[in-house]
């Protein structure tokens, strides 16, 4: 039997976002197979690191995590990047997204332990259409290039992504390590969480 690798250098952060416009209501609290994506995300962090925090409303989600709100409310993920950098006590940050509830605790691992042995600020997948920004982990100095965007009115992750300090898993890494690009597919729709519990 393999044992669980938590890690007591890294902290985890899902961001649970709010009431979705696609969705028609709160994706984390969206069931699937029995369970909220929020609580499918927390166990999943849990799989990796104790301290496990959610990004969202302290009074809607403090009764599932202790949650951190954004200082930049209303601008999406990047702040809540931002507010889990800033509000963290360690220097490797998981950021997850509720919606991504097919990703497994193999594939977080091998994210994490690729990024302990970089001194990227940033490790993040790359599959199919671009970046996995909310399936990455951050060096808590990553929130000050985070706040100047936020400041300057910028609000796409992937732009602050500089090859110098940014360590690509590239698709075909990913599959040599086993992992399928199917791993980090999305819920954005009722449509998406209808063919998900098919």
């Amino acid at each position: 039997m393999i044992a669980r690798m938590v890690s007591a250098d890294l902290a985890a952060f899902v961001l649970a976002g709010g009431q979705s416009s696609r969705m028609g209501t709160d994706k984390a609290l969206v069931l699937l197979d029995g369970q909220t994506l929020l609580s499918r995300a927390l166990d999943l962090a849990h799989s990796v690191t104790d301290d496990v925090r959610i990004v969202g409303a302290k009074e809607k989600y403090s009764a599932y995590a202790p949650a951190v709100e954004d200082e930049f409310p209303g601008n999406g993920p990047l702040a809540g990047i931002h507010a889990a950098l800033r509000a963290s006590r360690k220097d490797l940050n998981l950021i997850l997204a509720v919606d991504i509830p097919f990703v497994s605790t193999p594939l977080l691992e091998y994210v994490v332990s690729r990024a302990r042995d970089s001194a990227a600020l940033v490790t993040v997948p790359r599959v199919g259409r671009g970046f996995q920004p909310l399936c990455a982990v951050y060096r808590r100095a990553f929130a000050n290039a985070a706040e100047r965007a936020l400041r300057a009115g910028q609000y796409k992750i992937d732009a602050l992504f500089d090859a110098s300090f940014t360590q690509v898993i590239g698709e075909s890494e990913l599959q040599s390590a086993g992992f399928a690009s199917e791993l980090f597919r999305n819920l954005n729709t009722p449509e998406d969480i209808a063919d998900a519990r098919r």
